[in-house]
């Protein structure tokens, strides 16, 4: 059994990933503001701290608390189109703010991390699918400031000897019993089309439809959160034998913001209006993933290919929700 802390893990990824590690009986810690999520999220069975990843002496105070295998690190400011507004959150949040959380893991010698990296390091790629060699030009300063926190572990790990899997997720959804995506505000485009048909909103915005995609609308990789949970299972066993892992995370098939509304239609038999808007700064045309490496490398495979499958389990989830 281990004794692993996990930042950010009253969130969605953050919460599935805690709650598979107690379902084997690894010992979790907690470790979240609240800001973006709710107290009553944190899986049963995990011990819960309030606390600023930024609060060095917090942490430290954490980490001083028994033996911990390692870390896992989701706590994280994730709009990509925020960043583009306010850059210097995304730098604070997300880069400063991991510098303090591996300072204090130094201090403490917990010497095994998990990082929640993106494809948005990727930027507008030069090759679809994407493997992890290819080149890391960031479009925003989301993807910028995951990117200065992987160049951080790099060194880290090379001076200090702090081992590291940074997994770089394309897009998650779906939903497990009893935990989906729900933001505040919502900004992901599954559950805001789930909220179409939900009667929620009037019509779903399609950001561009003039992007050299057959269809003219962005593509995206979808991956089902239960399948990313289980690759940091094995990545952060996986530390044991090795000092440094970067894998993609991703289905490796992409689908257009319009396939997704076509399946959201099928699964959910709702009509689902659209509205075109102007494009979002920052948003490549296509992301699709190559996770052949971490396949070869740990026997990862996602569980669920089908977007309908995907589409699906999120709607359940959602009906759920809202009492219906």
């Amino acid at each position: 059994m281990n004794k692993i802390l996990v930042t950010g893990g009253a969130g969605y990824i953050g919460g599935t990933v805690a709650q598979a590690l107690i379902d084997r009986g690894d010992r979790v810690v907690i470790y979240d503001n609240l800001v973006h999520a709710k107290r009553d999220a944190v899986p049963a069975g995990a011990e819960f701290v309030e606390g600023e990843v930024a609060d060095l002496g917090r942490l430290e105070a954490v980490l001083a608390q028994g033996e911990f295998a390692g870390v896992m690190h989701f706590a994280a400011l994730i709009e990509a189109g925020e960043s583009m507004h306010r850059p210097e959150l995304y730098f604070q949040n997300n880069a400063a703010a991991a510098l303090i959380l591996f300072e204090a893991m130094l201090k403490k010698n917990v010497k095994r991390l998990v990082f929640s990296s993106t494809a948005a390091v990727y930027g507008e790629p030069e090759s679809v699918p994407i493997r992890e060699e290819a080149p890391l030009h960031p479009t925003n300063p989301y993807g910028e400031s995951k990117l200065m926190v992987e160049r951080m572990l790099t060194w880290l790990n090379r001076i200090h000897g702090l081992r590291y899997a940074s997994l770089r997720y394309f897009n998650v959804a779906g939903a497990i019993p009893g935990r989906g995506e729900a933001h505040e505000p919502e900004s992901h485009l599954i559950p805001l089309v789930l909220d179409v048909a939900l009667g929620r909103r009037k019509s779903i915005k399609i950001f561009g439809r003039d992007y050299s995609t057959d269809d003219g609308s962005c593509i995206r990789d979808y991956i089902h959160v239960r399948d990313l949970s289980s690759a940091h299972l094995l990545a952060f066993d996986a530390l044991a034998a090795n000092d440094r892992l970067i894998y993609n995370l991703g289905n490796g098939r992409g689908f257009s913001v319009l396939e997704v509304v076509e399946s959201a239609r099928r699964v959910t038999g709702h009509p689902i209006p659209v509205e075109d808007a102007p494009r979002r700064p920052g948003d490549p045309a296509v992301l699709v993933a190559c996770s052949e490496k971490i396949s070869a490398e740990l026997g990862w495979k996602p569980q669920y290919a089908r977007l309908d499958e995907i589409v699906a389990s999120a709607w359940e989830w959602h009906q759920r929700r809202y009492g219906l």
